[in-house]
């Protein structure tokens, strides 16, 4: 987890899997960001012959304070920033920082965290989230480089980069198919700053939106603006009954990552919605080269690469890792398992409103809809369950980890362990699917991946595991 600690030389900050996060207040405060931007400054000049800087911030509490001071920083480093005029979603930011050509660009967020959390995501000149060698290097310059001082925030140059997205992205759809299908949408913004980007493109295009939660709140209603099953609900109830939209969605609190509900109230998984993009856009010609996904994201999206002649790229978890594929042209499409989804051709980092547009265009390429080509992909490759679990990480898990670590089972339940992998957290390979247990690099959890037959076995399965745990040595 990303983090700010104070100590008798200053302020030393650690990059979790996606940025700096932290509690308001406590982890992350306007000194450990002047400290930290400093950093990152002087990172990006040895990085890039551009001064450009792009900055972007979401509707969390301080955000805009936050990028206004972040600005200052990079200008009094001998950077040029650019702020933009209001909330933005994080891959409008990453898809300016291409279109630019600029050093990098950086946005105050907290993604998905809960509500009290804030935090900063830095891109290099790719648009891609930090490798794990570049994040070294800036935490290592925050306790070397003394901030400058900074009186006032002064007049910093304000940039629009959301029309350019917006344009960008009516390019990739085909609109002309989406209009003529009339379609309903309900869009679940969850207070993000999704909400007027989104649901403004589809409404371009003749798609008629409703959308829920679609208020700026700081407190994004009380919990986090994640679209997990447990958080959709709100959303499912809308998508029964006769007169139900053809395709309900959902993004988080930056609108990288993405929900998908079917008409009468099923909740695709990750895995789901990433394998219908894949099969989508591989039928459609605008994916030619390979798939990038992570090791936790489910075996469908692999048959159907297959299926459509594409090569598979695994990575460890963290779409840092899946955007070099997409930098390098060894990918066309990248996916994870937590809601992840990018196209080389919009940008390198997490999309969750290229993903909606784009389940709006499959809603619009068949008759029955996203739930007729589920039925299909299904029918083809059979059916593949996926979820995921957050448990609390306490000293009793944490030994249990290790525990599992030195000693892996050989069976979860009545499946076979066919393979072990330790590279990232504990994966278990199994004969119908896949069980792994990691600690997260963004929040105080142990994240628990499992894949299997159908729901009700993936349930099963997320018990056994639990019971594995609580076998090692974990009491709570």
């Amino acid at each position: 987890m990303g983090e700010a600690e104070r100590t008798g030389e200053g302020v030393a900050i650690r990059f979790g899997t996606s940025g700096w996060r932290g509690v308001l207040g406590e982890d992350v405060d306007f000194a450990a960001l002047r400290a930290l931007t400093a950093a990152t400054a002087h990172w990006l000049r040895e990085q890039s012959p551009h001064r450009g800087v792009l900055l972007g911030y979401d509707t969390r509490f301080a955000s805009a304070r936050m990028a206004a001071i972040a600005a200052a920083a990079l200008r009094a480093e001998g950077l040029a920033p650019s702020l933009a005029r209001d909330v933005i979603p994080t891959p409008v930011l990453t898809h300016a920082i291409r279109r630019r050509r600029v050093a990098g660009g950086l946005m105050l967020t907290a993604s998905h965290n809960p509500p009290e959390y804030h935090g900063l995501k830095v891109f290099g000149a790719t648009g891609c989230g930090l490798a794990d060698a570049d994040a070294r290097q800036i935490e290592a310059r925050v306790g070397a480089v003394s901030p400058p001082a900074i009186h006032g925030t002064g007049a910093i140059r304000r940039a629009d980069f959301v029309t350019g997205y917006r344009r960008a992205l009516l390019s990739l759809l085909d609109c002309e198919r989406i209009a003529s299908a009339r379609l309903r949408v309900v869009y679940d913004a969850m207070h993000g700053a999704g909400a007027g980007v989104l649901d403004a493109v589809l409404g371009e295009i003749g798609v008629r939106v409703s959308v829920l939660r679609g208020e700026r709140d700081p407190n994004f209603g009380g919990q986090a603006p994640d679209p997990t099953p447990a958080r959709l609900a709100g959303l499912a109830a809308k998508m029964t009954g006769k007169r139900a939209a053809h395709v309900g969605l959902a993004t988080d609190g930056d609108a990288d990552r993405f929900g998908v509900v079917l008409r009468g109230g099923r909740i695709l998984s990750e895995t789901e919605v990433i394998a219908l993009l894949i099969d989508h856009l591989a039928r459609s010609g605008r994916v030619r080269r390979g798939v990038a996904i992570s090791h936790c994201t489910g075996s469908l999206v692999e048959k159907v690469a297959a299926e459509n002649g594409l090569p598979v790229l695994r990575t460890p978890v963290g779409f840092k890792h899946l955007g070099e594929h997409l930098a390098s042209g060894a990918a066309d499409v990248a996916g994870e398992e937590s809601g992840g989804f990018a196209l080389a051709r919009m940008g390198r980092d997490k999309d969750g409103i290229l993903a909606g547009a784009l389940m709006c265009e499959i809603a619009a390429s068949q008759r029955g809809g996203v739930g007729a080509c589920m039925d299909a992909l299904e029918l083809r490759h059979g059916r593949s369950a996926c979820g995921r679990r957050a448990l609390v990480r306490t000293p009793q898990l944490d030994r249990a980890l290790d525990r599992l670590h030195a000693a892996p089972p050989d069976r979860v339940g009545d499946a076979c362990v066919r393979e072990v992998d330790s590279r990232d957290g504990l994966r278990l390979a199994l004969d119908d699917g896949f069980v792994m247990l990691r600690r997260s690099g963004t929040e105080p959890v142990v994240r628990l991946y499992a894949e299997a037959g159908g729901p009700k076995r993936l349930a099963q399965r997320i018990r056994q595991v639990e019971s594995l745990l609580r076998t090692a040595g974990c009491t709570g």
